[in-house]
């Protein structure tokens, strides 16, 4: 086991390298399935979850927070659930010998990646970056979240621009909705 942690980094992070698997056939849904429930049984949920690398080298990015959130994640909370995750993986050879596990925080930067989170974070500064130009504006738009609308594909995510317009942008031509941080506020 290989464990890195780079100081200035937006939010704690673990790594583990592991070495087992050789020639495993990796079923995504089944994984995240399964990294629910081992993260559900540590009192932790997956906020967000990213596959990068390739067949050989996969490398899996967890981010994850308490439930309930009752205070943010620490750099023992990230050890501890790669540490359970890397033991699972490697009991049941669900990845390739070559795996890379990282393990972090949602961070200042937060993404917004379920229904309950727009919900969650109402009033807060958000940024939605679409897969096209959103609203007739931009690729890019930023302002406070006033919430969801509709759910399923007809979801709308509502936004008070910083000029102080409203829209309502679709769920599905957004790419990345993540919370800004008002730095002001924290110096």
């Amino acid at each position: 086991m290989v464990a890195l942690f780079e100081w200035g980094m937006a939010s704690p992070a673990f790594f583990v390298g592991s070495c087992q698997g050789e020639g495993v056939k990796t079923d995504r849904a089944e994984l995240h399935q399964g990294f629910e429930e081992q993260l559900a049984s540590l009192g932790y949920e997956i906020v967000q979850l990213e596959w990068a690398g390739n067949a050989q080298r996969p490398v899996v990015r967890l981010r994850v927070e308490h439930q309930p959130p009752a205070r943010p994640v620490s750099l023992d909370d990230c050890a501890l659930v790669s540490r359970r995750l890397e033991a699972w993986l490697d009991e049941g050879g669900r990845l390739p010998e070559r795996y890379v596990l990282e393990v972090s925080s949602p961070g200042l930067d937060r993404p917004l990646t379920r229904d309950r989170d727009f919900d969650r974070f109402r009033g807060q500064r958000v940024a939605v970056r679409g897969t096209q130009v959103l609203c007739g504006r931009a690729s890019r738009l930023e302002g406070e979240l006033l919430g969801l609308v509709g759910g399923g594909d007809g979801a709308m995510i509502r936004l008070r621009l910083n000029e102080g317009d409203e829209v309502e942008v679709p769920r599905t031509a957004v790419r990345d909705a993540r919370l800004v941080q008002d730095w002001s506020q924290v110096i």
